[in-house]
């Protein structure tokens, strides 16, 4: 990684916040209302709607 150290913090925190989005989910809410916009439901209901997506379709789960 090359640049001044104030750079390189910024490449890292701007790293670890994509990170912590992706793992969240904020990341994958915000891409779901972008593809369905005017429709697009509420995070309770997105949340809702994926956990059920996941269990009635498991795909290499353990449990």
């Amino acid at each position: 990684m090359t640049g001044t150290p104030s750079e390189r913090l910024r490449h890292v925190v701007r790293f670890v916040r994509w990170y912590l989005r992706e793992i969240t989910g904020d990341a994958a809410y915000e891409r779901h209302v972008a593809r369905h916009p005017g429709r697009a439901p509420t995070r309770r209901e997105y949340e809702r709607h994926r956990a059920a997506h996941r269990d009635h379709n498991p795909e290499g789960r353990c449990c």
